[in-house]
């Protein structure tokens, strides 16, 4: 691992700009070094704050982009659950990514079959790795320390096998999903965690400096040979007591 960088930010409106940029430098370095770039998404505010910032850069070319996703909800792509349908509407309608590199779940197969077509689509999109490694994963984190959707306690945090796994009985609604597993979460050769807002810094604190008893799940993405960002605004940073760096909208990651 190349080493954690925890990155302070006056508000999510400094940070926003930041994280466009480092999409689209990594994007630049992996289609110069290989010829695409694959790019893992997740929920939440990272979709406001992509859709919002990366339509809004000059000359963005996103033809060489193959988009994954971190976790889904297993709802139709209409419904306001679906992180693909908030994405298509948000920011895929807005940019050239191919819809043949953007990688879906099909939401009509049962939770089990799912997990495992999105498997498939992931070994066809990734031929030559035992686990997919993605150019740049984006994740959040919930107030009770999870990342996609791996959820504190539960057993999907020891599998090691999997590439995708299914999960019906998520303790944050809807309850069935597809997500991620550690070893590709960690396998990717950058993650950049974004995590904004007051509500997020007791659970922030015990994440970056440790805590009694298990890590959260948020602790345990340690990419292998990978870069690790934790980008955050100063509410959530206000209980950290680590050493951080402070940067503005304008800085280069």
């Amino acid at each position: 691992m190349a080493g954690r960088r925890v990155v302070v930010f006056p508000s999510s409106a400094e940070l926003g700009p930041v994280l466009a940029q480092l999409v689209t430098s990594r994007a630049e370095k992996a289609i110069a070094s290989h010829g695409r770039f694959t790019l893992g998404l997740s929920g939440g505010s990272l979709v406001s704050m992509l859709g919002k910032e990366l339509p809004a850069l000059p000359d963005l070319d996103c033809s060489k982009w193959v988009v994954g996703f971190c976790d889904e909800r297993l709802v139709p792509f209409d419904d306001p659950e679906s992180t693909y349908g908030l994405y298509k509407g948000q920011l895929f309608s807005k940019v050239n990514i191919p819809d043949s590199g953007i990688l879906t779940i099909d939401s009509s197969l049962p939770v089990n079959e799912c997990a495992e077509d999105y498997t498939r689509k992931l070994k066809e999109a990734f031929p030559d790795d035992k686990f997919p490694v993605f150019d740049l994963l984006l994740l959040g984190m919930g107030p009770d320390g999870h990342t996609c959707s791996l959820f504190p306690d539960h057993p999907l945090l020891e599998e090691t096998k999997k590439i995708v796994a299914p999960i019906s009985d998520s303790p944050k609604p809807p309850p069935q999903r597809v997500t991620m597993t550690f070893p590709v979460v960690n396998s990717a050769r950058c993650v950049a965690f974004v995590s904004t807002g007051g509500s997020k810094a007791p659970v922030l604190k015990e994440v970056l400096e440790g805590r009694e008893g298990p890590a959260y799940p948020a602790a345990r993405v340690v990419p292998t040979n990978g870069e690790l960002f934790w980008l955050v605004d100063d509410p959530a940073a206000s209980s950290l007591t680590i050493q951080v760096e402070r940067l503005g909208s304008g800085a280069k990651l």
